[in-house]
């Protein structure tokens, strides 16, 4: 395996549609880690996953994927990634056996034994056509395929979206079985932020075509905080350390960006830890300020 250290460097990315544009996009997933790539639906989080696998040409900005240039080594890039879709991407009529044989022609090293394997830990049919299959089995093959010829990056597009909670455990179990050799990354972008609150080592926000927020997922939980108030004591937190409130019907929640500074500024105040989905919330309606 060559060397690199980050599996994917993503620097200054642009992609403009009409109505819609990738504005301006950088983040790194750094090797032996996985990244969740959180937003709302029509974030831009498939906009750039389909941006870095070449599927579309972005109007400015550089890609590297396992320290190769996207374009020039697509090819290589290929033969060494994994892709799974929020959508199966095989035709109706095959099954999973004919899965295996379309593979072995894809990918130099892939292992028919390890697939089967994945096969029957899913508990998917051999010889029903992938047409007759549920979302979730559908789901599961892809993850069956990817996992199944020793790929170095596994990119995912919400590809938790639409199982059930013990489907989608075991499916994050193995991804962290995956990731155990310290070779292997993940990018998974997703919706679901309870998936990448368990698995996740860093996390980058994405809202209409910008980047939000990115780091550690950690770093990122110990640095905000929400405080629940009264309205009257809402006047008393600075604007300056707010990152939007949310008013309810006995007074306001508001999310911090320093939580250890709020903690000394406002001492009589219930300031209490978030979550990802919460900070998602709290910085996708910032420009408001307030919100309910």
């Amino acid at each position: 395996m060559s060397e690199y250290e980050n599996a994917v460097e993503i620097k200054g990315i642009t992609k403009r549609y009409d109505g819609f544009t990738l504005n301006d996009v950088s983040f790194n997933v750094p090797k032996g880690s996985i990244m969740g790539f959180i937003g709302q639906n029509g974030a831009g989080k498939s906009t750039t996953i389909r941006s870095l696998l070449n599927i579309i040409s972005v109007d400015q900005g550089e890609i590297k994927l396992l320290g190769m240039d996207h374009i020039k080594n697509e090819k290589e890039i290929k033969e060494r990634i994994a892709v799974v879709f929020d959508e199966l991407p095989f035709h109706d009529i095959f099954n999973a056996k004919d899965m295996s044989r379309i593979f072995e022609g894809i990918y130099p090293k892939w292992n028919r034994n390890e697939y089967m394997r994945y096969l029957d830990r899913f508990e998917l049919p051999r010889k029903k056509k992938v047409g007759d299959f549920s979302k979730g089995m559908k789901m599961k093959l892809q993850i069956a395929c990817a996992l199944s010829h020793d790929a170095e990056l596994l990119v995912m597009d919400e590809a938790t979206a639409g199982l059930d909670p013990v489907v989608r455990d075991e499916i994050l179990r193995i991804f962290m079985e995956y990731l155990e050799s310290g070779e292997r990354s993940i990018l998974m972008s997703s919706h679901i932020t309870s998936d990448l609150e368990k698995i996740a080592d860093s996390v980058t926000f994405i809202n209409r075509g910008k980047i939000l927020l990115s780091g550690y997922k950690d770093n990122i939980l110990e640095r905000h905080g929400v405080i629940k108030c009264s309205n009257e004591e809402l006047k008393n937190i600075a604007p300056e350390d707010i990152v939007s409130t949310r008013k309810n019907s006995y007074g306001a929640e508001v999310m911090v960006h320093d939580r250890q500074g709020a903690q000394y500024k406002y001492k009589g105040l219930m300031l209490e830890p978030t979550n990802l989905e919460e900070i998602m919330l709290f910085y996708v309606n910032r420009d408001k300020k307030e919100w309910a």
